[in-house]
């Protein structure tokens, strides 16, 4: 399957709420390969479609990063049906280069989602796995780390990320 361009900070897309899949079809299939392939070669633990340019709800998680078959996770139209528990630790994110903060999540969540064949998942998730669900079920609200910062903190990353752009850092 072929890599996708990740989207980074500025692209419209990233703060958009992404459409309910009604139908999985061929094309949604193909994404997620594509989606999967791209996120292991970044690599990266999750990667949501808004983050390849599609405003669908459709999210891949692999906290092996490929080493590991049965840890990967592609969920369509994924939802945190229950959180609990708080930890706050740092995050990353493949669409803010060099941006890393410390963001508050549940330490437990309970996501459902159909898999690519439609059958609904429910995953009980504790700790890191919470927090790579939730992180990218937030890029599929158009949420991004930057937003659970203080107003000064996200004009100052703002303003990092900018300037990274301007000098074609990405």
């Amino acid at each position: 399957m072929p890599i996708i361009e990740i989207k980074k900070y500025g692209d419209d897309i990233l703060l958009q709420k992404s459409e309910k899949i009604k139908e999985i079809t061929e094309d949604i299939k193909n994404l997620a390969a594509s989606m999967v392939e791209t996120m292991h070669i970044a690599p990266g633990l999750g990667l949501s479609a808004p983050q390849v340019g599609e405003s669908v709800r459709l999210i891949t998680v692999d906290l092996s990063v490929g080493e590991n078959k049965k840890d990967l996770f592609v969920l369509i139209n994924p939802e945190i049906i229950k959180k609990e528990g708080e930890i706050i630790s740092e995050e990353g994110c493949l669409s803010l280069p060099d941006v890393y903060e410390k963001v508050p999540r549940p330490s437990r969540v309970l996501v459902k989602g159909s898999d690519l064949d439609g059958i609904v998942k429910t995953i009980d998730a504790n700790e890191l796995l919470a927090r790579v669900f939730c992180h990218e079920i937030d890029h599929l609200n158009g949420v991004l780390i930057i937003d659970y910062l203080s107003p000064l903190k996200k004009k100052l990353i703002r303003k990092k990320l900018r300037k990274q752009r301007e000098k074609g850092l990405f």
